[in-house]
């Protein structure tokens, strides 16, 4: 399940920051924490994925500006359906029945009612005096008072409300108090408060828990000394984000002192054939720019280049531990194998290049394709996507098949911009594809995605065999493909029987419970020296069960199957050979599929996919009139889905990117 923290029109940079590192923090891995804009929550089926809606701090007037009506609706829905909402300052006036912000003050002065009223009362600011949009003037290490706790608690405060006469309001429970004077006249000075709405729970607070203060830049002598003493309780507040947190009935990371992992260096090597290396870095050294002749800077990130027989330890020893603002701005230091050589396992305890390496050899006979031939890894990357298709200069010149993969990405991308850290346990990948223009054409560019997805499955289900069609009894694994490239797993409660995989319901509405996504991916494009340069990413959840399932968990319950009938227990998937696997099936679908464009594969895709002649309500227009629609199958030219509305017979063709597929719900909502 996604937590969500808005970052649209209202929100500051440096609150959506600090939520985003906080959370992940505390509730990784078992959230995805994401941003959103506002378009995500007016338009796009997020209710049904999501755990928690954050709205951080900012400005409470754009929130109403782009949120009221629409967006106040669904919000209001979500948490009475059972979501959780998290406001925090601006957000928790936003939630309010009433706003009374700087009341005579000209400049500032803000009042008027609220919409989403999850405090029915009003919420009046500012608590403290010096308050100023624009600096950290009037910020300050608030003292709380915690009920239950005997210690004081201090959090960053700046600009915040009291919850006036909160406790007297059904329902309204205070969680924390403002410990000292202030400059609203309220008996109680209710500074964080929670509320049961409907099914859902909502948490206010008038301030920021969620700031942490290793990631807070110290502008004056004043400022430093607030920064000082929130660094010097900072234990404390993250104790009370986290019982905030499992408050709202979130299952939390028990260790306090977790942190957001830092970057680490790549190794990329050819092992099986040291030319591929050794052309790559001349092509490099021929036609790119070096500083100092190791250094590239490109457009998003700088790259410093190691040899294989380079003293690199001063690059390559473990960073500071302390959370990296901009994860792009820190050099990516590559080692290049040039002599064919691999990292010692222990350097890449995570990652076994060697096995890799092993098994591509034992899959192609000695054959070795383009895909995978050249592989780079790194423990812990931004986003193994970015670092290929946002760097134009080192992009152009590398090989068709060009690898990198990672055990950890703290700023992975998904559709929509959004960006999340996954956990180990997901093999995280991304390959570039290079098409030149005058054999590529712009169907296959576009249907790309329907063909890596449908190798990515061929690879789970055809694991452990070496010969292509030959299964071994992964085969039964209950996995299937979402249009347009998403895969499903059948979550372990519902899998008692190799049928139970098999049995697809006649809607899409009813699969809502019993299947959970163990992969996504996402195809970028960019047109370079007259060829396309398409680079695909994909993760795959192999051994990480939360927030959902995993492909071991799952496969833990097909080994019960197989022995309650005699047969032997199947290993648990390995990344390195599992990622063999899949290089090595994309490597054989794409040598057909740039002659001959995805039609042959159709049948294939079709057996793997929910949603053959699976009925689904279509809102074409966007105009809240549904059609009821059969699934039929998809274009072969572009990958367009075909819906055949039941009563006028129309065939209706809807696109990927234009569409936001909602298996889970039963219609295909139009993305505006």
């Amino acid at each position: 399940m996604n937590v969500l923290v808005y970052s649209g029109p209202g929100s500051t940079n440096e609150s959506v920051k600090h939520c985003i590192e906080s959370l992940r923090v505390l509730l990784s891995p078992h959230y995805a924490v994401v941003s959103v804009g506002e378009l995500s929550i007016l338009n796009d089926p997020w209710i049904h994925k999501t755990a928690m809606l954050v709205i951080p701090g900012g400005a409470d007037l754009p929130y109403c500006s782009v949120l009221n009506g629409e967006g106040t609706r669904k919000i209001s829905q979500f948490v009475k359906k059972g979501g959780k909402f998290l406001g925090f300052c601006a957000g928790a006036y936003f939630a309010s029945g009433r706003v009374e912000f700087e009341v005579g003050n000209p400049l500032l002065e803000v009042t008027g009612n609220r919409e989403l009223q999850f405090f029915p009362g009003i919420s009046r600011g500012c608590t403290f005096k010096g308050f100023d949009y624009e600096t950290h003037a009037g910020a300050r290490a608030a003292r709380l008072n915690v009920s239950g706790l005997q210690d004081k608690i201090y959090n960053y405060y700046n600009g915040g409300g009291v919850f006036l006469n909160a406790s007297s309001y059904p329902g309204v429970e205070v969680i924390a108090t403002y410990d000292e004077d202030i400059e609203i006249d309220d008996v109680e000075k209710a500074a964080v408060i929670y509320k049961k709405v409907g099914k859902g729970d909502v948490l206010l607070s008038g301030t920021h828990p969620e700031y942490s203060p290793d990631i807070l830049k110290a502008t004056d002598e004043k400022f430093s000394s607030v920064v000082e003493k929130l660094k010097e309780n900072d234990v404390g507040r993250k104790f009370f984000l986290r019982n905030c947190l499992a408050k709202l009935g979130l299952k939390v990371n028990e260790d306090l002192e977790a942190k957001i992992p830092q970057i680490t260096p790549l190794f990329v090597s050819s092992h099986l054939d040291k030319t591929l290396v050794i052309k790559l870095v001349q092509e490099l050294k021929e036609n790119v720019d070096f500083i100092n002749g190791s250094i590239l800077e490109d457009e998003n990130d700088t790259f410093v280049f190691h040899g294989e027989d380079e003293d690199d330890h001063h690059y390559f020893v473990s960073q500071d531990t302390q959370i990296i603002e901009d994860v792009n701005a820190v050099p990516k230091h590559i080692k290049i194998f040039n002599n064919g050589g691999l990292p010692d396992y222990k350097t890449t305890p995570y990652f076994n290049m060697s096995t890799y390496f092993d098994q591509l050899q034992c899959l192609s006979k000695g054959n070795t394709g383009q895909i995978g031939s050249i592989l780079g890894y790194g423990e812990v990357v931004s986003s193994t996507s970015t670092l290929l298709d946002h760097n134009p200069k080192w992009l152009a010149h590398l090989p068709h098949g060009f690898t990198l993969t990672a055990s950890v990405q703290v700023a992975g991308r998904g559709r929509g911009g959004n960006v999340w850290v996954n956990p180990r346990g997901v093999l995280a990948s991304s390959v570039l594809f290079k098409v030149p223009a005058k054999t590529g054409g712009t169907s296959n560019i576009v249907t790309l995605q329907y063909l890596t997805s449908l190798a990515l499955i061929e690879a789970i289900l055809g694991y452990g065999s070496t010969e292509s069609g030959k299964g071994i009894g992964y085969e039964d694994l209950p996995v299937k493909l979402k249009w347009p490239n998403d895969i499903y797993i059948l979550k372990p409660e519902f899998f008692n029987t190799v049928e139970d995989g098999k049995v697809i319901s006649s809607t899409v509405e009813g699969d809502d419970e019993k299947f959970a996504k163990v992969s996504g991916s996402i195809v970028n494009s960019q047109f370079l020296n007259g060829t396309f340069h398409l680079v695909w990413g994909g993760g795959v959840n192999v051994s990480n069960n939360a927030p959902t399932t995993s492909l071991n968990s799952v496969l833990e319950k097909l080994n019960l199957i197989r022995k309650s009938k005699g047969l032997p227990e199947l290993p648990p998937y390995q990344h390195e050979k599992l990622l063999a696997k899949i290089l090595y099936t994309m490597d054989q679908f794409y040598s057909v599929f740039k002659n001959t464009g995805l039609k042959p594969f159709l049948p294939l895709y079709y057996k793997r996919w929910f949603h053959s002649d699976q009925q689904v309500m279509l809102d074409a227009k966007g105009d809240g009139r549904s059609k009821s629609c059969i699934i039929r199958g998809i274009t072969e030219d572009y990958g367009l889905l075909i819906a055949e509305d039941v009563n006028t017979k129309e065939i209706l063709h809807l696109q990927p990117d234009g569409n936001s597929f909602d298996i889970f719900k039963g219609l295909v909502y139009k993305k505006r």
